[in-house]
């Protein structure tokens, strides 16, 4: 299968405490969504990046999942994951430290053993799972313009 790429632009005008941002993706899915320091750290109405990370991973372990688990010739009804992305002050900064995976599964007639296998595969290999152990090269192009 042939490279992927796919891409979102943020735009942030201002501050850090009063400032305000606008995210959009290539598939339009998001068009100037807004984004800011109320809605990552309080509860202004818009999004952040915790909320589309846990977004991201909770739709990649679900997928994983059900591809998974079609190679074993179960067929899931029903996969529901929430995913919360939990980050910490760290000195001067932020970090992302955990992401918490919570699913429920609808597969009829796979065993307990057989699943909990599957969902610990998708797990350890989906991957927005393997970007946030670190498993991804983060580059940087930066001009002043």
């Amino acid at each position: 299968m042939p490279t992927i790429k796919r891409s979102a632009e943020a735009v942030w005008k201002g501050g850090g405490p009063d400032g305000k941002g606008t995210l959009t993706t290539q598939s339009g899915t998001f068009n100037g969504t807004a984004y800011s320091a109320g809605q990552r750290f309080g509860e202004d109405k818009g999004t952040n990046p915790e909320e589309l990370v846990a977004a991201a991973h909770a739709g990649c372990f679900s997928m994983a999942l059900a591809f998974g688990l079609g190679g074993t010739g179960h067929k899931p009804e029903e996969l529901r994951t929430s995913a919360v992305v939990t980050i910490e002050k760290e000195g001067a900064g932020w970090t992302v430290k955990s992401s918490a995976l919570t699913l429920k599964a609808k597969i009829p007639g796979i065993s307990e053993a057989d699943f909990k296998k599957a969902a610990e595969g998708a797990k350890a290999g989906c991957p927005i799972s393997r970007l946030l152990k670190g498993g991804a090269e983060i580059t940087l192009d930066a001009a002043l313009v």
